[in-house]
């Protein structure tokens, strides 16, 4: 989704959670349905890049294990 449709006043959060800093209309991001704001665009893409490694790690682990030879 593109930034430039996310409103700063439906964030659920005031401040980063990174550094605690007021968010910025140009550092928000969607997560779990939910818009979500930073305090600049690095903050906002370090938190996408965490959440996309925790979410390929949870995939990977919840996925049905493929045995070889076995249908």
């Amino acid at each position: 989704m593109s930034n430039d449709t996310l409103r700063i006043e439906d964030a659920v959060n005031e401040t980063c959670p990174w550094s605690g800093k007021p968010i910025a209309a140009d550092s928000l991001t969607r997560y779990r349905d939910a818009v979500v704001g930073f305090c600049n665009p690095g903050c906002r893409d370090k938190f996408e890049a965490a959440t996309a490694h925790f979410d390929k790690a949870l995939s990977q682990r919840d996925a049905p294990l493929i045995v070889k030879g076995i249908e």
